[in-house]
């Protein structure tokens, strides 16, 4: 039987206190730590600025940050538009009455009205507080950063010629999402919600151009926080690990999946830019690279930090961990298809 519930059933309790400033200082110190490993290995410690190995790095983070800002420049207005004028209802006039069928329709809404990962997590909150089944709520969550235009437009620019890149990632993160939905209709329980009555971009009733601004503000600042965090990442990877360590992970095809995955849950980068970072992981397969593009959209310390904070610590211990293994399987079994 299943035990779905409406928003009327979840217990409305004040949310602890917003987690991402703790996991953006955390992935800072990750990054810290990782560019300090490999900058020890290659002994550069002693190296000047200008020595080859750091304008390297240099060159590596500068191209990742400029192919990827205008993505997700543009990937935050249009999250912020759908946070300021877009009503909850709209999702829910799309949505069938059955509960089983309005899951992947709701997935495919995530097309219709995108949003970065920052904000996907309080407007599905949001949603169900207003009526919407949190299966379909949870589905909408993880497909509106994962398979929106512009996700996949980047996807594209990231890996040109490859169409094969695009579609194996809008297969994968949209059987992640239909997934994770069908799975909370089935075992999913009420008392594992603990939704706050209100979130960042719950406004209703304020000016929506303050919204729209207010919105824009916050998640351009946490995404663009991770996206540079994540090009230090990989700049520093691509420059300063030893060669052989690097073909030992991409010639064994479990740990390079094992090693992106890893990365993508750390790195929490937002879903606009994360291709670019994913390209420049040379040498790497092609399912490892869709393995880091899918799961870093549906599961990240960002995301499960946010999750904690909006839906409680009940529903993000449960939610994140089996989100982790479904996006990788996911990835992988698409990759082995299609790529």
């Amino acid at each position: 039987m299943s035990v779905e519930t409406t928003s009327d059933e979840v217990a409305q309790e004040k949310p602890p206190a917003d987690k991402a400033g703790w996991a953006s200082g955390a992935s800072l110190w990750i990054v810290v730590g990782i560019v300090g490993a490999c900058l020890l290995l290659r002994g550069q410690i002693s190296g000047r600025l200008d020595s080859p190995a750091f304008l390297d790095f240099a060159t590596r983070f500068v191209s990742v940050m400029v192919q990827a800002t205008p993505f997700l420049v543009f990937g935050v207005l249009i999250s912020a538009a759908i946070s300021a004028f877009v009503p909850a209802s709209a999702l829910q006039r799309l949505l069938p009455e059955n509960k089983a069928l309005a899951v992947p329709v709701a997935g495919a809404a995530g097309v219709i009205l995108p949003g970065c990962e920052c904000a996907s997590v309080p407007i599905s909150g949001s949603l169900i507080r207003r009526g919407i089944a949190p299966a379909a709520a949870l589905t909408f969550l993880l497909a509106a950063p994962a398979i929106n235009p512009v996700v996949l437009v980047s996807t594209a620019v990231a890996f040109p010629n490859r169409p094969d890149m695009v579609i194996g990632r809008l297969v994968a993160s949209f059987a992640v999402a239909v997934i994770m939905g069908w799975l909370w209709l089935r075992f999913g329980k009420a008392e594992w919600l603990t939704m706050g009555r209100r979130t960042p971009h719950d406004h209703d009733g304020e000016n929506k151009v303050a919204t729209f601004r207010d919105a824009m503000q916050h998640d351009f600042l946490h995404a663009g926080g991770f996206l540079v965090i994540g090009a230090a990442i990989a700049a520093a990877f691509s420059t300063f690990v030893p060669k052989d360590i690097v073909d030992t992970l991409a010639d064994n095809w479990i740990l390079a999946v094992l090693a992106l995955v890893l990365l993508a849950f750390l790195v929490a980068i937002c879903s606009e830019a994360d291709a670019f970072v994913a390209a420049s992981f040379v040498g790497f397969s092609d399912t490892a690279k869709l393995a880091f593009m899918v799961v870093g959209p549906a599961v990240d310390v960002k995301l499960a930090s946010m999750q904690a904070g909006v839906f409680g610590s009940k529903f993000a211990m449960r939610f994140a961990p089996v989100t982790l293994v479904v996006a990788t399987l996911s990835a992988v079994i698409v990759g082995w298809v299609l790529l």
